[in-house]
């Protein structure tokens, strides 16, 4: 299966564009933002779990990156409210549910090899760090061999610097409503720019929080190979 496979290609998903899908356990359904091959699959999706749905234990071979966008999502090790950012490595296993239903953004085989630690944040509770420009403020999440994930804060009417992104670009705008020259982004919004895209990013007066990662587009990782 190939949804949104071709990463040269740019792939903007709104919220009315969703169209969830059934799992394979009842009460779990996706809507596939992108996905190269069958089950088993290199995959970025929001996740909706129905109250008391679950997974049966398992293994998660090439690493599950998850932040909690709604709700509480569960598993033996913990309760992860939303907000929480969650890198299970490759060779993690667990046992997920969600007790009064939640809403993921999971991305599957995408970690590097040399990517093994774990990593539990609860980002509404960390604190922010100053941007290159002022109204951006920047929560880390990760890093690992040039692919960087992060929160960026937008203040109301903040305008970057035109910039290009070697590696690529990935959004999720988690509130409020993001823009650039190419268009109007609001919350749910999905943008995948490919390798050496550009854009002139800027807010108007809603702000908005967005989920970014970049560097990872020809960065070598695990689902690359299937």
């Amino acid at each position: 299966m190939k949804i949104n496979g071709d990463f040269s290609q740019r792939v903007v998903i709104k919220p009315e564009d969703y169209a969830y899908v059934p799992s394979p356990l009842p009460g779990v359904t996706r809507m596939m933002l992108d996905r190269v091959g069958g089950e088993v699959a290199r995959a970025t999706s929001i996740v909706r779990y129905a109250p008391g749905a679950g997974y049966t234990s398992h293994v998660h071979n090439g690493g599950e990156e998850i932040l909690v966008l709604s709700g509480t999502f569960s598993d033996e090790h913990g309760d992860y409210p939303a907000g929480t950012y969650l890198r299970n490595p490759p060779g993690s296993a667990h046992t997920p549910y969600s007790a009064n239903g939640c809403t993921l953004l999971v991305k599957l085989w995408q970690f590097a090899r040399t990517d093994t630690q774990p990593v539990m944040l609860n980002t509404r509770e960390a604190h922010f760090l100053p941007g290159l420009v002022n109204g951006l403020s920047v929560l880390p999440l990760h890093e690992n061999d040039g692919v960087s994930t992060a929160l960026v804060r937008w203040a109301p009417n903040t305008q970057f610097s035109p910039h290009t992104h070697p590696g690529g670009e990935e959004i999720l705008v988690l509130d409020g409503c993001f823009y650039d020259e190419h268009g109007t982004y609001p919350q749910g919004s999905w943008i995948r720019s490919p390798r050496y895209s550009t854009h002139t990013p800027f807010t108007r007066d809603e702000g908005a929080l967005i989920y970014v990662k970049v560097g990872f587009i020809g960065a070598n990782l695990l689902g690359d190979s299937l």
